[in-house]
This record gives C-alpha cells, sequence and structure tokens, in this order.
C-alpha cells in the first residue's frame, strides 16, 4: 500500500505514520528526518536546507524531489510505504504522480490552536532523539537516556506560526488536488488521543482490525 499523510505540522501524523508502518510492515519515509540528519551530517544539502528550516520555510522543490526519489528506489519500499511530509505542494504532487501511484492521501485535521500547544511545548532528545511534551516531563531531562531535553528552532512559538502560516499556503491547496482526483480520507483528530486517531486511520484505509 502506498500512501500519504498530510496535516499541518503537528496534528500527529508521524505518529500515527509509525503505528501503521509497523502494522502493514512498509517503511514511513519522512523527509523532515531525512533533512534533519543531512543537517546534523552538514552535507551540501543540509547546509542549503537548514537556513530555510530555521526560517520555518519549505525547502525548495527540487532538492526534497531529489532525496524522495533515491529513496524510493531502495528495497525496503518494494511492497509500499507512507510518505509523510511529502508532497508539500501542488507541483510537487504533481511530479510524484510521474514517479509512483499513490493509493490513497490522509488528511489530518486539527485547530491550530491546539496545534501551537502541541509544537511550543516539545522537547527532543538530542541523544536518543525521544520526542516528549513539557506537560509530560519531571524537569528538564530525558526520561530514556537522562540527557538535557531540547527545543527545536522550528517548534519555537513564533515559527510555529510561520510553519503553519507557509502550510495554508502552499500546502494546503494539496487537499483539494487529491480530492479531485478521488484519492483523498479525512481524520478528524481534535481531542482525540493517539488511539482514537489511529483507529479512525485503518478505518477510512480499510483495514481489518
Amino acid at each position: 500500500m502506498k500512501l500519504i499523510f498530510l496535516g499541518p505540522p503537528g496534528a500527529g501524523k508521524g505518529t500515527q505514520a509509525q503505528l501503521l508502518m509497523h502494522d502493514l510492515n512498509i517503511p514511513q519515509i519522512s523527509t523532515g528526518d531525512i533533512l534533519r540528519k543531512a543537517i546534523r551530517e552538514m552535507t551540501p544539502t543540509g547546509v542549503i536546507a537548514k537556513g530555510y528550516i530555521d526560517r520555518g520555510e519549505l525547502v525548495p522543490d527540487d532538492v526534497v524531489i531529489a532525496i524522495v526519489r533515491d529513496r524510493l528506489q531502495e528495497k525496503d519500499c518494494e511492497n509500499g510505504y507512507i510518505l509523510d511530509g511529502f508532497p508539500r505542494t501542488v507541483p510537487q504532487a504533481e511530479v510524484l504522480d510521474t514517479i509512483v501511484e499513490i493509493d490513497a492521501v490522509v488528511d489530518f485535521e486539527l485547530p491550530n490552536e491546539e496545534i501551537i500547544n502541541r509544537l511550543s511545548g516539545r522537547r527532543v532528545c538530542p541523544k536518543c532523539n525521544s520526542t516528549y511534551h513539557i506537560s509530560r516531563l519531571d524537569g528538564d531531562t530525558c526520561p530514556g537516556c537522562g540527557e538535557k531535553v531540547i527545543q527545536r528552532k522550528d517548534d519555537m512559538p513564533e515559527t510555529v506560526l510561520n510553519r503553519l502560516e507557509v502550510y495554508e499556503k502552499q500546502t494546503a491547496p494539496l487537499i483539494a488536488y487529491y480530492k479531485n482526483k478521488g484519492s483523498l480520507r479525512v481524520v478528524d483528530c481534535t481531542g482525540q488521543q493517539v488511539e482514537g486517531v489511529y483507529a479512525e486511520v485503518r478505518k477510512v484505509l480499510g483495514i481489518n482490525a
């Protein structure tokens, strides 16, 4: 099954992708993770991408498309995959249509107020990459490894607001694009816990319990 997960930053699509990839035994392909790895390693692509991400802006299409095209050719993608964070624009979607045929697109909906609360309170462990919300942390250290957690620049309130504006302007049109193609499935995440959202995901994809 070849899937795309859409939704604003903080809607939880990455978490849902992690759950579904284990059930279907297919990889989650997150362009965000790929780019962050490039930034950590200070590759040429990472250096270019860092400036955009720090400002809450989108990385240029040609950079992202090249990364995704290479990733989809790897062996673990033979039986399907979940694209998380790609495509982000209609031009990216049009290029993707020339590469693969997508089975379904899941759009995760969440109000902006809830998104801002989620992201501005998010902390990441730089050592083990675990993610937490400040409401569930006792102090400022990672419960898993004891390292001091940090707030990513793209999770700071002012950057979150910019990310939402960018999403509405450039990414939201994808909803209409895939709705017109008949492949869009909508999941309302408002006030729901992870388990409830996942049950809805399986339902809209026609996956039996």
